[in-house]
């Protein structure tokens, strides 16, 4: 996902990988503009998955 495509559409994703994984905070899924690795990471250290892994997953959303 690109920063443009992710900014945009995050809130409702946010929602739905809540719903996903009920384990994960406010503060696990803050994004902040140009701190896109940042999140992918704590999403990766939170599902276990690669970057491509989770990439792929919130598109699939």
């Amino acid at each position: 996902m690109d920063e443009l495509e992710l900014k945009g559409s995050w809130n409702e994703l946010k929602g739905k990988v809540k719903q996903a994984y009920g384990d994960f905070t406010d503060d696990d899924l803050k994004h902040e503009d140009g701190k896109d690795d940042e999140l992918y990471g704590r999403l990766q250290k939170k599902t276990g998955k690669t970057r491509e892994q989770v990439i792929d997953w919130l598109k699939s959303l």
